[in-house]
């Protein structure tokens, strides 16, 4: 069967089509970008047109490279960023732009509903962080959870809070202008933390609804990830050229795939990716939580397992960063030749490899210059939206390859600090798999079986590990199987990369190090920060 899978990043979608029989196979691939609009006061939008300009450009493309025609595809799913706001009236058309998951304008919204109390953890009112806990595991406790984006538009924009009809997040919406069908995926119910995950009490939470003032009238209804929602619209068709009815399934977010695309199926099974984001997940048959280093378990796609997840917001971000601010004015030669596009994914495969060849001439420990990843904030294992970047180090012999190389290992020092905390709370496994663009650098791999002390493992298609998660749902929905049996049988590690123990020494001192740069400069990000919003990229 051919299956198409949407995967929406943070600022490029890649559309796959695949065949699935006795394996899986990438037929064809197209990847176009949209803007990520970072606003002053702590805003990060993006725009629906552009979203849904990708993805007819991308779908089209598909056949150009393909030798199928579209009344051969067997169904479609998105599988896209979590914790957005697409706010949409009744007939599903976006009345703002959404309010990307790196949105952090809701501060006052935050504290005025969470920061009241006698008795406070981590910032939060003990009383309705304890009521969110006995029903999900989960709480809102950080300010760029949805809710107080939902809120944020409540107090700041009441017109077009007056006309909204349901609130959804990126995948909801994409579904709901292929099908014009308006629901809510359970994983990405459950991301605004108002979803009960009690056995026999799946689904929106009256008693949470209530306590967090939100209208019930703008929850849609909650499907499974599995589940088909219902066939193209004829205009949705037309505008993609695809067949009228094809199947369009649920699908959902990012995290709630990739464990499968990864082939982390059984419970302890651990995997890490780098992409524009960043996280550590274990798969997990129970749910768990870890308040203090905002760490919980989520939905997976599987009904009954969960994903226990740790974020980092900026991880192949500060790659592309520092590749824009670094590297180009002394390798501009190659950037003319290679001509790539502006995504850091589709760079990974290109100029990325270049990079990684250049920062492996730098000894392990960058010569003693340490970066932190947060150039948007960070949310695991501290929630700080005035924490930032920096350079910790430099000295006159410092050159841009030693920086360039600290940025890498800067977002495998906190990689690591999320893997630790995972471990205090359930058993993560020994062997890591590592997927996303950051895993297509051998230089990264070992990078981080280094740092990690741990035994790195990576797949094919370690790009598309969301979308082959994905097409994987799809299919076993189809085909009537269980998703994780079909994830076991086709996904296969393809490298392994064990740790240097030459390299350890240094690499441990060199974390200390980092693990302490957040406490000693917390204050001062407070004070350069907080009047402007938080960090910005």
């Amino acid at each position: 069967m051919y299956v198409i899978v949407y995967d929406f990043g943070t600022s490029s979608l890649k559309t796959c089509l695949f065949h699935i029989d006795a394996e899986i196979r990438l037929i064809a691939s197209a990847s176009a970008s949209y803007h990520l609009y970072i606003l002053e006061n702590g805003g990060a939008e993006q725009d629906t047109e552009e979203w849904w300009q990708a993805v007819c450009q991308t779908t089209k493309e598909l056949f150009e490279q393909a030798d199928i025609t579209p009344s051969a595809v067997s169904g479609l799913a998105f599988c896209a960023q979590m914790q957005g706001v697409v706010l949409v009236d009744e007939n599903g058309k976006a009345l703002r732009r959404p309010m990307s998951y790196m949105d952090q304008r809701g501060v006052k919204e935050f504290k005025a509903c969470m920061g009241k109390g006698l008795i406070k953890v981590s910032g939060c009112s003990l009383y309705k962080l304890l009521r969110n806990l006995r029903v999900n595991y989960a709480g809102s406790t950080s300010v760029k959870d949805p809710v107080w984006k939902y809120k944020w538009v409540e107090n700041h924009e009441p017109e077009v809070f007056s006309r909204v009809s349901k609130w959804l997040d990126v995948n909801d919406y994409l579904v709901s202008r292929c099908t014009g069908k308006i629901i809510r995926t359970a994983d990405s119910a459950f991301a605004t933390f108002l979803y009960d995950t009690r056995k026999g009490r799946e689904g929106w939470n009256k008693g949470l609804v209530k306590m967090y003032k939100v209208k019930p009238e703008h929850l849609a209804n909650i499907i499974n990830c599995t589940d088909q929602v219902g066939g193209l619209t004829e205009k949705a068709a037309g505008d993609l050229g695809l067949k009228a009815g094809t199947p369009v399934f649920g699908g959902g977010g990012d995290t709630t795939f990739v464990n499968i695309g990864a082939g982390c199926t059984k419970p302890g099974d651990t995997h890490i990716y780098i992409g524009t984001s960043g996280w550590v997940s274990t798969f997990l048959d129970c749910q768990t939580v870890d308040i203090n280093a905002m760490i919980t378990g989520v939905l997976s796609a599987k009904h009954g397992y969960f994903n226990y997840y740790a974020e980092l917001e900026t991880a192949g971000k500060c790659f592309e960063w520092v590749m824009r601010h670094l590297a180009l004015d002394e390798i501009d030669i190659y950037i003319k030749k290679s001509k790539v596009t502006d995504s850091v994914e589709n760079k990974f495969k290109s100029l990325y490899d270049y990079l990684s060849s250049e920062v492996s001439k730098v000894p392990a420990g960058a010569n003693g210059v340490i970066f932190t990843p947060w150039l948007h904030g960070n949310r695991c294992p501290f929630e700080d939206s005035n924490a930032a970047g920096m350079f910790f180090n430099i000295k006159l012999e410092t050159g841009k390859r030693e920086l360039i190389r600290a940025v890498l290992e800067g977002i495998c020092y906190h990689l690591r600090w999320l893997l630790e905390c995972e471990a205090k709370k359930v058993k993560t496994s020994d062997t890591i798999r590592f997927v996303g663009g950051g895993a297509l650098s051998p230089v990264t791999c070992q990078m981080l079986a280094d740092i990690t002390c741990r035994t790195i493992e990576t797949v094919g298609n370690s790009q598309e590990v969301g979308a082959i998660g994905t097409a994987l749902v799809v299919a076993a929905g189809i085909k009537q199987m269980d998703v994780l049996e079909l994830s076991r049988q086709l996904i296969k590690p393809n490298r392994s990369f064990h740790p240097n123990p030459a390299n350890k020494e240094v690499y441990e001192r060199n974390y200390r190090v980092f693990k302490k740069l957040y406490k000693s400069n917390a204050a001062n990000f407070k004070n350069l920060n907080a009047e402007h919003g938080g960090a910005s990229i």
